[in-house]
């Protein structure tokens, strides 16, 4: 296990396995659904104990405070006593909206249509 004294956040949110890659958590970062204390963090911001990282993607929003900082990935358990998990509980599968299915060939949604699922996805 390799500690140190300062890591990069697309380095660190890979080794804590947040992302499965390491271009991933730079994309990631690029893309702004990465912030570091309420602030956009670009892949080669510093992180510190004590510092929150706020990761938005996937399934669910996640919310960490650095307890730790690694450069190389790790074992989960190792990972998982890197950080302290503040992320919100996931909603219950009965209270996720429903992606509506449409029936087998109706074609391409209408632009109608398409609005409509854009507003259902909050975009």
């Amino acid at each position: 296990m390799a500690e140190v004294v300062r890591a990069r956040v697309d380095a660190w949110t890979w080794a804590v396995r947040l992302f499965p890659t390491r271009s991933a958590a730079g994309a990631a970062c690029r893309a702004g659904h990465v912030r570091i204390n309420g602030e956009r963090a670009k892949p080669a911001t510093l992180v510190v104990p004590g510092d929150e990282v706020q990761v938005r993607g996937g399934e669910r929003e996640r919310l960490v405070v650095v307890q730790r900082l690694l450069v190389k990935r790790v074992s989960a358990e190792v990972a998982r006593a890197c950080y302290l998990d503040r992320s919100p509980a996931p909603l219950p599968r009965e209270h996720v909206a429903m992606a509506g299915q449409r029936d087998r060939g109706a074609g391409r949604p209408t632009k109608r249509e398409r609005r409509d699922i854009d507003r259902l996805r909050g975009r």
